[in-house]
């Protein structure tokens, strides 16, 4: 890159200024005609009412045009058959979902997450199975198959040997009801 000379650098700064000098010239010029009012008119012109026009003259179709004033002495009433509703959505449907509704829990294991419980035992019978889990208390609980436990309303669905699973009902973010199994094992890894 060249470096100016003071001559040559006084003479770019003398030409930068009349630059900026007409640049502020035809700003303040344009200003002072638009107050001046030469870019509007401040004429106003009336053209009277509009008249009826026939929408196809052509075709000897008689005049189907209603002016306002007659709309409101025939008592016009808006007919929405067949139109769009202007405050709905085109681009999405949007089904509508049911709120769940929360009931009150009935056991003490329905008021605690499922991460406050841990699995100590498990026992097999003909009659039937149990299983046994304790809470951050260190008190334990028995549990079969079809008791409520969790706090998104799980159920106890099977008893297997290392393990129970509860099984949870939720909604997607469609709407949908969907189940999710969550096993508790007996002897957790780790």
């Amino acid at each position: 890159m060249r470096r100016l000379t003071r001559g040559r650098a006084r003479r770019k700064n003398r030409k930068n200024a009349r630059y900026s000098g007409a640049v502020l010239f035809l700003s303040v010029l344009c200003v002072f005609l638009y107050t001046a009012g030469a870019f509007s008119s401040q004429e106003v012109i009336y053209k009277g009412p509009k008249g009826k026009r026939e929408l196809f003259p052509s075709q000897g179709i008689k005049d189907i045009s209603v002016t306002p004033a007659e709309k409101l002495k025939a008592g016009y009433v808006y007919d929405p058959t067949g139109k769009t509703d202007p405050f709905k959505s085109f681009i999405a449907k949007q089904e509508v979902v049911e709120e769940k509704k929360r009931r009150k829990p009935k056991t003490y294991l329905e008021t605690l997450d499922l991460s406050q419980l841990d699995l100590i035992g498990i026992i097999f019978n003909p009659k039937g199975s149990w299983a046994m889990v304790r809470d951050a208390k260190g008190l334990g609980y028995v549990i079969r198959k079809g008791t409520a436990i969790g706090l998104n309303g799980g159920v106890v669905h099977k008893i297997r040997e290392n393990e129970v699973i509860i099984r949870e009902k939720y909604r997607d973010f469609r709407g949908r009801v969907r189940v999710k199994d969550i096993a508790k094992r007996l002897h957790p890894e780790g």
